[in-house]
């Protein structure tokens, strides 16, 4: 009897010192190295790996020089604290090896110009100024940005239902065929829808603009400096439709927009940098492109997929198409990699969607499907 309460007695004490020990806290977990800052990285030109943080600026040619377009290969780039900067001195230079240039090098990938990047390599000089050679890693700061959301939406089995299923050019052709055909309104009538489509869900009176993001009563509408007007999301010159009927009335790609910020985007084609738009925080332009806010990117680039499959040129409208160029006054409009990305980058809003239900409930009877299914534009254009 003795024994067998002393075994007892043994085994109770073994499961309380295994639920001390179970209940002990945990040691945290050792935090990373956070990346250095580029300015730390031209201090520490010592040979050590390190990772470094900054936003690609351009491609350096020499140890005075960065080109910022016409890229002449895939073997560098220029990172800095400040997507801005211009200053060579402010700018470590980063070494591409051959087995990133395919996706890092800016002659293959000039949509890079801006982001912010995370680099892991040797520090040490290039060009005869401050580097980074030797990479091992390259990433989009934070992590690889994910794809784009999709897979289901409530209208697969029915609106969807012929398009399920198909990419590439049977993708394009089933959705043609899905969304054409749709009620055509009058220039007239796009004041209204857009009143309907575009209202501020904090304040029914206002509408908000596009660009600028800007709050403002529906009826401060026309071509007064302090206005709100039509923006065609699809430059009218971009196609030649004008304003009759058809992609020149589509409330899919119309906003409201401020009538000075919509002067300043004129008919420019999507691309990044530039200097700032006044009245329009976040926005940039340069003599041929305009960069939107970060908040509505992704609404440009649906808006402009929307029209490049609604308009295929077989029912008496243009056929507008978009490219991976600044086009100017064509029926081309870009670009196809910057909206792509943005596409990735400002996923489908709650304010997207209501638009998109609104204009196929009680305007235009159809639908924008890259707001419905996002993932559909690579499943086309890449």
């Amino acid at each position: 009897m003795n024994r067998h309460l002393g075994t007892g007695r043994a085994l109770a004490l073994a499961l309380i010192s295994a639920l001390i020990v179970a209940l002990a806290p945990l040691s945290p977990p050792a935090l990373a190295a956070a990346p250095l800052t580029v300015s730390q990285a031209i201090g520490q030109q010592d040979g050590s790996a390190q990772t470094v943080r900054g936003y690609v600026v351009g491609q350096p040619t020499a140890t005075g020089t960065v080109v910022t377009s016409g890229f002449p290969n895939d073997y560098a780039l220029a990172i800095a604290d400040s997507a801005s900067q211009a200053s060579t001195t402010q700018m470590l230079y980063v070494q591409i090896p051959t087995a990133f240039r395919a996706q890092w090098g800016l002659r293959t990938n000039p949509s890079l110009m801006g982001k912010q990047i995370d680099v892991t390599g040797a520090m040490a000089a290039y060009f005869s100024h401050p580097g980074l050679t030797g990479a091992t890693a390259f990433a989009l700061a934070g992590g690889v940005t994910p794809p784009p959301p999709g897979g289901t939406s409530p209208w697969d089995g029915t609106y969807y239902a012929p398009a399920i299923g198909t990419s590439g050019t049977a993708l394009r052709t089933s959705l043609h065929g899905i969304i054409d055909g749709n009620t055509q309104l009058s220039y007239a009538q796009v004041w209204t829808a857009l009143q309907d489509t575009d209202q501020d869900p904090t304040n029914t009176a206002n509408v908000i603009e596009l660009y600028s993001g800007r709050s403002i009563s529906k009826t401060s509408n026309g071509g007064g400096v302090d206005d709100w007007n039509r923006e065609h999301v699809w430059a009218q010159s971009h196609g030649g439709f004008g304003t009759t009927p058809g992609p020149g009335t589509d409330v899919h790609h119309l906003r409201p927009e401020d009538v000075t910020v919509n002067g300043t985007r004129g008919n420019k084609d999507f691309d990044l940098g530039g200097s700032t738009v006044a009245q329009c925080t976040d926005c940039w332009t340069d003599a041929d492109s305009f960069e939107p806010r970060d908040a509505v990117k992704g609404d440009v680039a649906r808006m402009l997929f929307y029209m490049a499959i609604r308009y295929e040129g077989d029912d008496g409208f243009p056929d507008l198409e978009l490219n991976n160029s600044i086009n100017g006054s064509t029926p081309w409009h870009g670009k196809t990699s910057i909206l792509l990305q943005w596409n990735t980058e400002d996923p489908v809003s709650t304010f997207e969607m209501r638009r998109n239900d609104r204009i196929h409930s009680t305007w235009q009877g159809n639908r924008n499907p890259f707001i419905d299914h996002p993932e559909w534009a690579t499943a086309i254009w890449n």
